[in-house]
């Protein structure tokens, strides 16, 4: 009997990825609700609801970064692969290596600057909701980190990999 594997594709996701994806899904569709509460509130009321701005902009900065993670973990993020997707075996490795390699350095960068800004942001607090500005900016480092972490899992796994196994891609538009 023989079994079948399924590919990246057709693969379940675990519990984790489903609740990370609601978890997004919620925070966009609060976001969306309070732009529309608020446009509502302007067009029928002509006034409008200081918090519900302040939290649709917290929200719009949460699914930016958490998004970003889920964009980096499903390899759906931008990339121009032009000169890469032509390239093979070792030089297609060494470049992939590279570019592996300098974005690391940035999510290191993110990290340290993320990190340093909550610090300095630890005392403030938004305007209309009071909220503390660390909880605001902590999304970033938590991005960075974990941006880092899946970056450096993809960069021993293409370490590991054998040169000949690194074709040239065909152009694809998704």
């Amino acid at each position: 009997m023989t079994e079948i594997i399924p590919d990246k594709e057709t693969k379940r996701e675990t519990t984790a990825e489903l609740a990370f994806q609601w978890f997004c899904a919620l925070v966009f569709l609060g976001m969306i609700g309070l732009v529309f509460y608020n446009a509502m509130l302007r067009y029928v009321f002509h006034s409008s609801f200081a918090p519900s701005e302040e939290w649709a902009r917290i929200l719009f900065i949460y699914i930016t970064f958490f998004g970003a993670i889920e964009a980096f973990y499903r390899g759906r993020h931008i990339a121009v692969d032009m000169l890469v997707g032509t390239l093979h075996g070792v030089t297609r490795k060494s470049v992939d290596i590279v570019a592996q390699l300098l974005s690391l350095g940035v999510m290191f960068l993110l990290s340290v600057g993320g990190v340093s800004l909550v610090i300095q942001t630890m005392d403030t607090y938004t305007v209309a909701t009071n909220l503390n500005m660390a909880f605001v900016n902590g999304t970033l480092p938590v991005m960075a980190i974990v941006v880092f972490a899946m970056h450096s899992r993809q960069l021993w796994l293409t370490i590991r990999k054998p040169a000949s196994e690194f074709k040239v891609t065909e152009a694809r538009i998704d």
